[in-house]
């Protein structure tokens, strides 16, 4: 740690921050994690044990949706389902395809939704965990597909259903089939609600446009991790609609929970234990 100081202290960022030479050989790529927000330097393996989460700042740091299940549910308990769907071009949008394989491949989904069965402390569930590395974690048909086929088979088997949703909104690239998914989605959601069943979304930053307008709102229990931006529309273009200053804190998790939008604003580092006794209390026959 000494000569990784040493090397910190020569190469220093233009607002002063410690950094390393990005040519220097003496540290592996990826040792060391900056915060986008205060620009604390943190060891990447030390962040990791945080559920990446600042220890300085209390940032929250995007997570991977296989990050995201290793810190949620029970070790080994998860069992992915419909890896086997992919997204097509329907509309001929240029490059498309491309993009997609080249998300794929560096995510290791198949789209932008991880979906499946675990267990949450010994409670069995059904889980979708939205990816904003894939395609910024928009909605095509095949993430609504995926998440409709989720919830459909939390009916069947008679489990709640939990969602982490991260997501850009709707996926230009493929029109109206992404639009569509929003209803899609949403009856699947009714017909499961119908069955008595439990839903709780979690909403993480982004969670935006379409996504926020269907599936992501409509839980049982809706709650957020700190500072997420949540919102329909973009901030400009709601000013410029409504021709006023919105306040800085606006489409923040903070702010929609003092709007009573939220249930409630929980911190990564309890989200486990805070999901399952949601789980525990609204679940028949549950310990």
């Amino acid at each position: 740690m000494a000569m990784i100081r040493e090397i910190f202290k020569r190469n220093k960022d233009k607002q002063g921050t410690t950094m390393p030479n990005k040519d220097s050989k003496d540290i592996p790529e990826g040792l060391m994690t900056k915060c986008p927000s205060c620009k604390q330097i943190t060891l990447t393996k030390e962040l990791k044990s945080l559920h990446k989460v600042c220890p300085k700042c209390d940032h929250h740091f995007k997570m991977t949706a296989y990050e995201r299940v290793e810190s949620l549910l029970d070790e080994g308990s998860f069992e992915s389902i419909d890896d086997h769907i992919k997204s097509e071009n329907p509309l001929g949008f240029p490059a498309y395809t491309d993009k997609i394989r080249s998300d794929s491949e560096k995510t290791g989904l198949n789209e932008a939704v991880l979906t499946g069965t675990g267990k949450l402390n010994g409670q069995e569930i059904v889980v979708a965990i939205m990816d904003s590395h894939f395609r910024m974690g928009s909605m095509g048909s095949v993430v609504g597909e995926k998440i409709t086929r989720a919830v459909e088979a939390a009916t069947v088997k008679n489990l709640p259903f939990v969602i982490f949703t991260a997501s850009g909104g709707a996926r230009m690239q493929e029109g109206v089939l992404s639009l569509m998914q929003m209803a899609k989605t949403s009856v699947a959601l009714k017909r499961h609600s119908s069955a008595g069943l439990l839903f709780v979304s979690v909403l993480t930053h982004p969670t935006t446009g379409g996504v926020s307008a269907s599936f992501a709102s409509v839980g049982d229990i809706n709650i957020a991790e700190p500072k997420a931006l949540i919102g329909f529309a973009g901030r400009r273009v709601i000013e410029q609609t409504v021709r006023e200053k919105l306040p800085e804190d606006f489409q923040t998790a903070e702010f929609l929970l003092e709007h009573g939008q939220l249930d409630a604003v929980v911190h990564r580092a309890d989200m486990k234990e805070k999901l399952s006794t949601i789980v525990r209390l609204h679940t028949k026959g549950a310990v």
